[in-house]
């Protein structure tokens, strides 16, 4: 592991170890199935981005407690239970590396795991008595599906107009890395509008976030004109590519349009439209929004005193569009 996310842990590093065990706690059944799967689960854990927000928030109101280490669980339910499902959706057979879970255990197995951990973040939010933190971390998982939908619904048409595209991203992504803030906020200090400025730091960050996404699709940074072109293979509409097409001419719109629906697995048509994104300066457009959304979320935080968790924060914002996977 980096040791820059070494460095963002230093101030949590002890928080997010207890979490582990808890969250570990939290999902342990009597189902031999389900146990074995649920371990599958925990064992892929990535760098755990979802949980330092929360506990990182957390400590820059106060101290950790008992409600955030239930606000980081809920989220890792919840967020769990959408991948899972997303799984399914997509007919994915690998996530991270890893077989996907309807890979190893099929469709039907895969649905009722992803219902499994819905229900435990329900039940746990209950049991403990945090409905406000059950309302945040559920609007994000609307919020997910509708955003997936609006997708998928402006991908038929190819029609996504930037408002659309922004308005997608914060509903898909931004939305969870908003609750996790306000959660975390919210777990040591539920003063409303220190709340709701963390909601949207975090929203300003995922936005952010997304948009250093679409803009690997085109290559790293050393790297730039040797995409992947997944995001075109898969007909979503990019901020990149959106720029261009709101800035060629008719013609040559109508190629880029034409590629993306009927040629996307064609590699030479793909590395064209990809030549075409760098020279009208999609990717310089995208850069610069990425860096607006970053100095959003920099600014609210600028508004709080200073501690290790809010350095830490600092750090997370800056690795968060810097990072190079």
């Amino acid at each position: 592991m980096s040791a820059i996310v070494n460095k963002i842990k230093a101030p949590i590093e002890t928080e997010l170890k207890l979490f582990e065990e808890k969250f570990k706690a939290s999902v342990k059944t009597e189902v031999a199935l389900l146990d074995k799967i649920m371990y599958y689960i925990i064992k892929r854990k990535g760098k755990q981005m979802r949980p330092m927000f929360v506990f990182l928030s957390a400590k820059t109101f106060g101290n950790i407690s008992e409600s955030t280490y239930t606000a980081a669980s809920l989220i890792e339910l919840l967020h769990t239970a959408t991948l899972v499902h997303d799984d399914v959706v997509d007919d994915a057979n690998e996530r991270r590396g890893y077989f996907s879970i309807n890979a190893l255990w099929k469709n039907k197995i895969a649905v009722l795991v992803g219902d499994y951990l819905l229900s435990q973040g329900l039940l746990l939010s209950v049991e403990n008595n945090q409905f406000q933190m059950l309302k945040i971390v559920s609007q994000a998982v609307r919020d997910m599906s509708e955003g997936e939908l609006l997708q998928m619904e402006k991908a038929r048409r190819l029609d996504i107009t930037e408002e659309v595209y922004f308005d997608v991203i914060g509903k898909k992504t931004a939305s969870l890395i908003a609750a996790c803030c306000a959660s975390g906020c919210h777990s040591v200090n539920p003063n409303e509008e220190d709340v709701e400025q963390m909601r949207q730091f975090g929203n300003n960050v995922g936005i952010a976030f997304q948009i250093k996404d679409d803009i690997f699709d085109y290559g790293t940074s050393e790297n730039i004109g040797k995409p992947t072109g997944i995001d075109i293979k898969e007909q979503k509409m990019t901020l990149p590519l959106i720029y261009t097409l709101n800035n060629v001419d008719k013609k040559i719109k109508k190629r880029i349009i034409n590629t993306i629906k009927n040629h996307n697995t064609d590699a030479a048509r793909v590395k064209e439209v990809v030549e075409l994104v760098i020279s009208t300066g999609g990717i310089k457009y995208g850069e610069e929004q990425m860096h607006l959304y970053k100095n959003k979320a920099l600014t609210i935080l600028k508004k709080f005193p200073e501690s290790d968790a809010k350095s830490s924060l600092e750090l997370l914002v800056n690795y968060s569009i810097e990072r190079d996977k």
